[in-house]
């Protein structure tokens, strides 16, 4: 059986970065600036022969349960409950302070087992902070540099004695279910016919909105537990989290991402570090959940979220968040419904939920419409289907005439999906205008019930065989 392993720390100690040298890849946020880390991120660590699950965790600080620092404090702790073992990070460049001793002696009173580890042993002037670390009373620190990745033998042999040599070589038998498939890829790109939707895939899903719309109140509702750091604030959420469970039989992976403002407004690095792992999230996701706050919708910001997410080629689905704030609901929805038509015509028939990530109001039928998204968007229509649609179209509203000569559609064919992506053989492909395109794809979406999924269509000019001829005379 594998095991869980917290890394705890006060901030600035170098957590985040050791978690990103454990897991092999950049996926919590690293800045100089203390407290960058806000929630908890789980991971699968490698660490030369060891498998274990780590989860990186907010800086430790005295501070009221009520502020912000108190309620980071508490999603810290609940990691600790939750971990088999701790790596309790000090830094050894600039020594010991209160607040780790403070910490020391929290950890002591868990009875559960810590490694110890004096992280920047690199730094000129560490060895001083590294002896003081014996004065913790937890054994004997292990030096490292998350940085550069020195130690990490000696923090794998630490790891195994604090664990138990049984407990941390366990295998376990783990079936290859969740296969990360690059977005945007289909392996039955080649095949012609229309195949059923695999539904015991996982599900990926992000959450995007801007800045307190309740993207975190909303998938604790989803899981039932505080899982995700919460409050008036704005802005909490920096790192994007995902988290997992299953909805009706489906594994649902979801990921919280930070609140998105305009370009213009954004100006510290930090956010911008936030902003381009959210966006990183909406290009991992199948499906993108954008969560309005229903009291001020439609802001201009808003807007700019659906459109960039369907320019990623992401299904996309509306929730209005924050209903049970409403006090005329009927007129609220038909507002509502007539600005999402008027606005966001690129998105003709996209599906919008009103809900209550506070209550749990209307969440059922948010995962019902992002589920039912998440099959259009991975819709194949066969050859023959089309090339009958085709013909249809072009007798009911011929392509225009340019220069005299008329542009002829010959050939259809989907190829790909996710999104749908069709490839038109046409004359003339240049020429034909992007009115007609939106015709076929506004023709597309009624005939085919396609709605609220990007459509690409690409054009291609039939080879003329005569056309070498030509040039000789």
């Amino acid at each position: 059986m594998s095991f869980t392993v917290a890394i705890v720390g006060r901030p600035n100690v170098g957590k985040s970065t050791l978690f990103n040298r454990l897991v092999g890849k950049k996926l919590a946020l690293v800045d100089d600036t203390p407290g960058v880390t806000r929630d908890r991120r789980p991971g699968e660590a490698r660490l030369m022969g060891l498998n274990f699950t780590i989860i990186d965790t907010a800086g430790l600080e005295e501070a009221d349960e009520e502020s912000l620092q108190g309620r980071m404090r508490a999603q810290t702790e609940a990691a600790i409950d939750e971990a088999d073992l701790s790596l309790f990070v000090v830094d050894a460049k600039n020594g010991l302070t209160p607040v780790d001793t403070a910490l020391a002696e929290m950890l002591r009173r868990r009875g559960k087992p810590v490694v110890l580890v004096a992280n920047k042993s690199e730094a000129r002037g560490s060895d001083s902070g590294f002896y003081d670390a014996y004065t913790l009373g937890l054994g004997e620190p292990t030096p490292i540099s998350a940085e550069h990745g020195e130690g990490m033998l000696d923090l794998r042999d630490a790891i195994v004695e604090a664990i138990g040599k049984d407990r941390a070589y366990a295998k376990e038998d783990v079936a290859v279910t969740d296969v990360d498939i690059p977005a945007g890829e289909n392996e039955n790109d080649g095949e012609d016919e229309e195949p059923i939707y695999d539904d015991t895939k996982p599900l990926r899903v992000a959450i995007v909105g801007r800045p307190n719309a309740g993207k975190s109140t909303l998938i604790n509702r989803f899981l039932g537990e505080d899982r995700l750091l919460t409050g008036p604030e704005a802005g909490i959420t920096r790192d994007s989290i995902s988290v997992e469970w299953d909805w009706r039989g489906r594994t649902i992976k979801m990921f919280d991402t930070a609140g998105m403002r305009r370009k213009a407004r954004v100006t510290e690095k930090l956010e911008k570090l936030s902003v381009a792992d959210a966006l990183r999230a909406i290009r991992f996701a199948e499906t993108v959940v954008i969560v309005f706050d229903a009291t001020i919708p439609f802001e201009k910001q808003d807007l700019q979220i659906v459109d960039l997410v369907l320019r990623e080629g992401r299904a996309a689905v509306l929730a209005f968040n924050k209903w049970d704030m409403i006090e005329d609901r009927q007129a609220v929805l038909a507002d509502l419904r007539e600005k999402t038509d008027r606005l966001l015509p690129q998105a003709r028939g996209i599906r919008a939920v009103p809900i209550s990530g506070q209550t749990g109001w209307g969440l059922d039928k948010l995962m019902q419409s992002i589920i039912d998204t998440d099959k259009v968007w991975n819709k194949r229509i066969s050859t023959a289907r089309l090339n009958r649609w085709l013909e249809t179209q072009q007798i009911q509203h011929p392509p225009p005439a340019v220069s005299g000569r008329r542009i002829k559609l010959k050939y259809m064919t989907q190829v790909k999906a996710r999104p749908p992506a069709f490839m038109i053989s046409c004359t003339r492909s240049d020429a034909l205008p992007e009115s007609y395109t939106r015709y076929l794809i506004n023709g597309l979406r009624a005939d085919f019930d396609m709605p609220s999924v990007p459509i690409r269509i690409h054009f291609r000019s039939a080879e003329n065989p005569f056309e070498s001829k030509k040039k000789r005379t």
